[in-house]
């Protein structure tokens, strides 16, 4: 099963944790939070209220930020 990594445009932390999963041969899917239909909403509900990106999920267990995001 890949890990959903919620992202944003230009996000430097999103970049890098995308980089983090290639490098680890890490298999992803990527949920744009600005085009992708109830994304944000859905964010807001895996960290608890907080709209930060990227948010991990990877079998269940959430991840907010990356390298201090």
């Amino acid at each position: 099963m890949a890990v959903t990594i919620y992202t944003k445009p230009g996000c430097p932390y999103c970049a890098a944790a995308k980089e983090d999963l290639r490098a680890r041969g890490v298999a992803f899917d990527e949920v744009d939070v600005f085009t992708s239909p109830g994304a944000a909403e859905k964010v807001v509900e895996l960290t608890g209220g907080r709209r930060i990106v990227p948010v991990l999920v990877d079998n269940g267990e959430v991840r907010a930020g990356f390298g201090g995001g």
